[in-house]
This record gives structure tokens, sequence and C-alpha cells, in this order.
């Protein structure tokens, strides 16, 4: 299979040219020593075609994409899964004031909705073992019902820890009531490549999702991929990536990209399957020894609950990372490691000895504090109408019992334990005030609603 941007940067390469054009390292080996492929590194020339409106290699491997991915359209992206989100909505803005959503949508998302003026109608969902799922189909037909102004629901599967909405039930309520159903896919790219995926791939059921090709495949950060199945709204996701789309797209994330879905289409099933027989077997050992992890995942990602051992998450963190091994993320309960098809055996084999040593560790027992389900605020106000009130700033200690005016979050994964609109909690403070990173917390303060005053 050929990759055609990566052997168009590679024969330009070869020519040693003199670089009379964008970007200024000029490929200096001399002065820009620390990036060996900055040569690699090109702006929109004759022969590298335009992202902005491809005719030539890169709308060759945009059709070569979608032929593998099951697209009638695909648009790669360099801004990663963010961008895909805003052209994703921008194209059905016009058919309804509002998107359905899961309370753990991605922050992307509710910015996007703020940006375009629309409202998200956001369903919580249930939590298992501390762990929020996403909303059922029955509560999404229960809103397409009472909620005329609805022009779709946009559902994020695979989530983080690996839940995956019920598609079938899906794709027959957006039927049966007239609406799209959009997918935040990017955590589950590689399952087109699974052959065992049993119709887990967004791809099969929706109208236009995204996948992060950088999160699951052998693809550089930011790499991600916005495909249409209905050729009916080709025409306005086009428009919307022309205007979230940088105007200086990386060429090297561009190739990394179409090798990742074409690398995988002829290696995937293989990877995949020793991979995953790895992994199952690692899961088997681990339920014999009484180490506890979320067993409700469909996909590859694997969430230790150090949390429900009585063992600090913190602490064995940091234990992992004294042998080398470094995690996705910590959530104060669960470490979730992020496998894809290049993860290696033997890196897994390293991961069990190190949990099995950590689980034994007698200074770690006993060292989680107990942690409450996940607590967000209480709905005051629509989200669009708190985003136009005044705002001020407060302390994040002391902001229990105002209306939150920004989303406020906890990042990885980026979604919001407050929302503009709600009522913050004391457990919601709690939650910013503690988090190691965040997003709408500044200097240790939050955006309120202003309440009295001139100003």
């Amino acid at each position: 299979m050929e990759y055609l941007i990566y052997a168009a940067l590679k024969k330009y390469k070869r020519m040693k040219p003199v670089r009379f054009h964008m970007p200024g390292h000029k490929a200096d080996k001399k002065r820009f020593p620390f990036f060996k492929d900055a040569a690699y590194d090109i702006t929109e020339l004759s022969f590298a075609d335009c992202l902005e409106n491809p005719d030539g290699i890169i709308a060759a491997a945009e059709s070569d994409i979608a032929d593998i991915l099951g697209a009638k359209k695909s648009f790669i992206l360099t801004d990663g899964s963010s961008s895909g989100i805003f052209a994703m909505l921008y194209a059905v803005k016009g058919r309804g004031g509002k998107v359905v959503i899961a309370r753990g949508a991605h922050k992307s998302v509710y910015n996007a909705c703020a940006v375009l003026g629309i409202e998200p109608y956001v369903l919580k969902g249930n939590v298992l073992g501390g762990v929020s799922l996403p909303p059922t189909a029955a509560e999404i037909e229960d809103v397409f019902k009472k909620e005329k102004d609805v022009s779709a629901v946009l559902v994020t599967s695979p989530d983080y820890y690996g839940n995956i909405s019920d598609y079938p039930a899906l794709r027959r309520i957006c039927d049966r009531y007239g609406k799209l159903l959009l997918v935040d896919g990017a955590h589950g790219a590689y399952l087109r490549f699974d052959p065992d995926d049993g119709g887990l791939y967004a791809g099969h059921y929706a109208d236009i999702w995204v996948d992060g090709a950088h999160k699951t495949l052998p693809t550089l950060t930011q790499g991600a991929v916005l495909n249409v199945k209905k050729e009916e709204l080709i025409s306005a996701v086009r428009e919307g990536c022309g205007i979230f789309r940088t105007t200086s797209p990386s060429y090297p994330v561009m190739a990394s990209v179409e090798y990742g879905v074409k690398y995988l289409a002829q290696n995937g099933g293989a990877l995949l399957d020793a991979l995953k027989r790895e992994l199952s077997l690692m899961k088997m050992r681990f339920k014999k020894r009484g180490i506890l992890f979320y067993e409700e995942s469909k996909t590859l990602q694997f969430a230790i609950d150090f949390g429900g051992m009585g063992i600090s998450p913190y602490l064995a963190e940091e234990q992992l990372e004294k042998r080398k091994i470094y995690p996705e993320m910590n959530d104060g309960r669960y470490l979730l490691f992020y496998m894809s098809p290049l993860t290696r055996a033997k890196h897994l084999a390293l991961l069990e000895r190190a949990v099995r040593r950590i689980v034994k560790m007698r200074a770690l027992r006993d060292t989680f504090g107990a942690q409450e389900e996940p607590s967000y605020g209480i709905k005051k106000f629509s989200y669009l109408t708190a985003l136009s009130f005044r705002k001020e700033s407060v302390p994040v200690g002391e902001s229990a019992g105002r209306i939150c005016a920004r989303n406020a979050g906890v990042t990885p994964p980026c979604v919001p334990v407050v929302m503009a609109g709600e009522m913050i909690t004391e457990k919601a403070a709690e939650a910013l005030k503690n988090a190691r990173h965040t997003f709408g917390v500044t200097d240790g303060k939050i955006e309120v609603i202003k309440i009295g005053g001139n100003k």
C-alpha cells in the first residue's frame, strides 16, 4: 500500500532543495539540530497539494482513507479530534437548536456548543464502579419525544474507560425520529481494524464520526480523521472544516494519519489478535490474584482499581514511575493504561510484574481515602444563558453555592466537573481544588456569575 504524502515528503528531502518557503527553520541541521526530521516539515508547494481544497496527493490519501474506514468522505485533521467536533456540530447547527450529549462529553463539545450557539441537552447516565456510563438509548429517546428542537445526539464512544454506546439501538431511534447520530470516537479508531470488533466501530452506524488517529493508531499527536457517511452532509462538514481547521497544517502529521490508517489496514488484524490474547491472559491472572480492574471495558483501555484495593493510586503511580512505567491517567481511584495495536507483549509483562509487586507492598495498604461517586453541580440556568451573564472570579475553595459561569473540570479526561449554569457544590469545589490538572480554573480561581453591582 502506497503512502502518498510521506512519499512526496521523502522525495523532496532527497532533493536537498533551496527553501525559500515556510517554515522558518529551513531544515537547517546546524542551527535547528534537535529536530532531525525537520526536512519533512513543509508548506503548500506545487507538488504538495493543499488541505484547504485538495486535488492531488492529499485528496488521493483522503479518498483511500474513506474507502478503508467505510465513509463517503473523510477529512484529515491536524488539530486533533477537537477541530472535528467543531466541524461536526457546525454541519448540524441549522437543523435544530439543541444536541443531546452525555455529561462526560469532552470539553471540545461544550466549547463548540458555546461558539455555535447550540444548547447541549445533557444526560448524566448511571455510574458503575465509580465510572460514569453512557446514556441509554431509552434515555435519549425520551429526550427526542419531548424536545422538538433537537437536531442530533452526540455520543462519546468509546469513552476513556472503554464503555461503548449501544449503536444499533441509537441508530434505530435516530432513524425513527429523524435525528442525526454523531460520534466522538476519538478513543476507538483502531476498532475499524479489529477482525472481532462485533460492530463496536462507530463508522458502522454514525452519520458523522471522528477518529482520533493519534490515540490508538501509529500516528503523530494531533492527527485525526473526520468521517461522513451521509452524502447530504458532506458539503456542510467541508465548510466546517474550512472554518475550524488550521490554515497551516503539519505535513508530517498529515502523512502520519495516512500511514496509521493504511498500516493498520494491512497489519491491524494480526497485531490486535496477538495483543488481545495477551491482555486477556493478564486479566485472568489478575482476577485469580484478586487484583481489581474495570471489567466492563470493551476496548484496549485497561483501568486498574487501586482505590478498590485500598491503595492510593497516587502512591501506586509513583511506584510505577520508579520502574519507568507511565500510565495515561490517574482519576483518583483508577490508573488507566492506554494500549494500542503497537503495544508489545513484553511491555504488558513488565506492567503485570510491577502491579503484582505494588499490590503486595505493606506500606501501600489502606492508603486510599474513600472517594465518593462523581459529583456534579446543580443546574440553575441553561448553558447558553449562563454564558451570557456578567462574570467574576472567586477562589475555588470559596465557590460552593455560586453559579458557574464557565465550564471547569479535570484534565485528563477533559470533562467538566461543573458546567456553566450549575450551582457549584461543596464536592465539586473540592474535586477542582484537589485536582492535579484542571481547565476553567486559573490561579486557583473559577469564574462565577456576578450578582449585583454596576460592572
